[in-house]
């Protein structure tokens, strides 16, 4: 999974990449410290896995990763080569979703770029960007298809579909309210790679004294939860400046540390829960001597698919999966007292994998 960071400058973006990945991003108070996009991998912090890791006494635990892009800091005009313009939005085309901070605190040391703290007008900012770029896309889409589809009738529908696309654009719509007629064209659609046909996932930054109760008083993080609700994202709430003070401690020190908050679990569990839940994913387990390991399929994902994400040979040569789930393995202590217990089931072709499902697969190749 792949995530892009983006948002106006100075609403905490690099602050926020650097606590996630820890892999230190420039920050500073002022526009476009971050030129280049940052990358950084980041484990998908699982439980399940080191239970199991410790149960099987496995030499390596790999978790699942995943990969941050933090973008510079767009403004007004950006799909217009302002500020440092288009070469960050086609960073985001590579990305599954992105992650759009906002920002929803008072700070009179951090200058906005706009004068004043407004997430719906950032949010807004930002999305018309999008669309301008999306837009400029589409008119080269629009000038090479026409020309193709009076020579070849087949290319009538797509040309069709661009106009409609087009209009809906214009009308500060994003690409993923967009009604298809079919699969087909959504297919097409989706081939486009348009940036505002991507998945969101709100981050409202707020203050310390807002943590405490996911920024329920604040009334920029109200306004981006109801746009998110209307929009089909999601939306979690951080702050920024505690993330980074988080990722400077060990996992003992941290959860003393939440404790002291009032929170539960971090902004990166936070992220990855909404991530997961957007990108409809989920993970199953493989377990052993030799490595414990967690795979991210999306859900629905059937057990021969699912082998594939290990190696196309397991997908190929699929015969059957033996299916545990991890907390009936944990309880019972090995694969063998489970069996005995009737737990492990032998699936076939149709069976649909579910989350925490540790699964050995049978195959001939």
């Amino acid at each position: 999974m792949k995530l892009g960071i983006v948002g106006l400058p100075n609403v905490g973006k690099s602050t926020l990449f650097n606590s996630l990945t820890k892999a230190g991003a420039e920050s500073a108070n002022y526009p476009f410290c971050t030129i280049d996009p940052n990358v950084g991998v980041v484990t998908v912090p699982d439980e399940r896995l080191k239970l199991l890791g410790d149960m099987y006494h496995s030499k390596k635990v790999t978790p699942a990763v995943i990969e941050f892009v933090d973008i510079a800091g767009l403004v007004k005009g950006a799909s217009k080569g302002e500020g440092l313009g288009n070469q960050f939005l086609s960073h985001i085309r590579e990305v599954d979703a992105v992650v759009h901070v906002v920002r929803c605190f008072e700070d009179e040391n951090v200058v906005h770029v706009d004068g004043n703290v407004n997430p719906m007008r950032d949010i807004e900012t930002i999305n018309l960007e999008l669309i301008f770029s999306d837009l400029e896309i589409l008119e080269r889409r629009i000038a090479k298809t026409g020309k193709a589809a009076k020579m070849d009738k087949s290319l009538a529908k797509e040309a069709a579909l661009l106009q409609g696309l087009k209009a809906h654009l214009e009308e500060g719509k994003n690409a993923a309210s967009y009604e298809t007629e079919d699969e087909d064209e959504q297919a097409l659609l989706n081939s486009y790679n348009l940036l505002t046909g991507k998945p969101v996932i709100f981050a409202a930054n707020v203050g310390e004294d807002d943590l405490a109760d996911d920024g329920a008083e604040n009334e920029g993080v109200k306004a981006v939860r109801e746009f998110a609700a209307q929009n089909g994202s999601e939306v979690f709430v951080i702050c920024a400046q505690i993330e980074q003070e988080i990722s400077e401690l060990d996992e003992d020190e941290k959860a003393m540390f939440l404790e002291d908050l009032g929170l539960k679990e971090s902004g990166l569990e936070k992220l990855i829960k909404a991530s997961y839940h957007l990108l409809g994913l989920q993970s199953f387990l493989t377990a052993g001597e030799d490595e414990t390991r967690a795979w991210t399929i999306p859900i629905g994902t059937k057990a021969p698919q699912a082998a594939g994400k290990i190696h196309t040979d397991f997908e190929r040569g699929f015969i059957k999966a033996e299916v545990v789930n991890y907390k009936d393995l944990l309880e019972q202590g090995s694969l063998a007292a489970a069996r005995e217990k009737g737990l492990v089931g032998m699936e076939g072709k149709d069976y649909v994998v579910k989350d925490g499902d540790v699964i050995l697969f049978r195959f001939n190749v």
